[in-house]
């Protein structure tokens, strides 16, 4: 694997140690561990070993001020989601709600998806199947696995993305 384009880029290694710009944080990794690039699949729960540049940022308004970032920052609206459905022609992008397919909904009770970064995962081109809504957000307090993302702290994923993150490199 190459190694990140610059020190915008944070290193994630599989034990949970998040290193960016001399700082080493805790965060949370899918519950299927780090998956080699070459064999994430949807609905596996694993974090895919790749670099994945930050795209943008969203963020509720309700709930906190938009961060400085080095990526474009969007508020989401309660009817925003994010499709996860390979059958649909939308997979791995944005959606807003009521929407037919499978998908995960932005506007949350819980606060994970109050400040999400967009990961540069299976978007560019989109292959169904091989994994979708790759974010980095608020880890739960006891750090428990994520569905395939990767979660900090919400002070440490605020601070990161002040400090200028452009996007992660996962080792696996």
């Amino acid at each position: 694997m190459s190694a990140p384009p610059d020190s915008a880029f944070a290193r994630v290694l599989p034990d949970g140690r998040f290193l960016f710009q001399g700082q080493v944080l805790r965060c949370a990794l899918g519950k299927g561990g780090v998956k080699p690039a070459t064999e994430k699949r949807e609905g596996d729960g694993a974090t895919p070993a790749a670099v994945m540049p930050l795209r943008r940022v969203l963020f509720r308004a309700d709930r906190g001020a938009p961060p400085r970032c080095a990526v474009p920052v969007e508020p989401i609206a309660p009817e925003d989601g994010w499709c996860d459905d390979p059958a649909q022609r939308a997979y791995n992008r944005p959606v807003r709600l009521p929407f037919d397919g499978s998908h995960e909904r932005l506007w949350r009770d819980d606060a994970l998806y109050d400040l999400v970064g967009v990961l540069g995962w299976n978007d560019d081109p989109v292959e169904r199947g091989r994994g979708s809504a790759i974010f980095l957000h608020p880890a739960r307090d006891d750090f428990r696995p994520t569905e395939g993302c990767v979660a900090l702290a919400p002070r440490d994923l605020r601070r990161v993305l002040e400090a200028g993150l452009r996007g992660i490199e996962v080792l696996g």
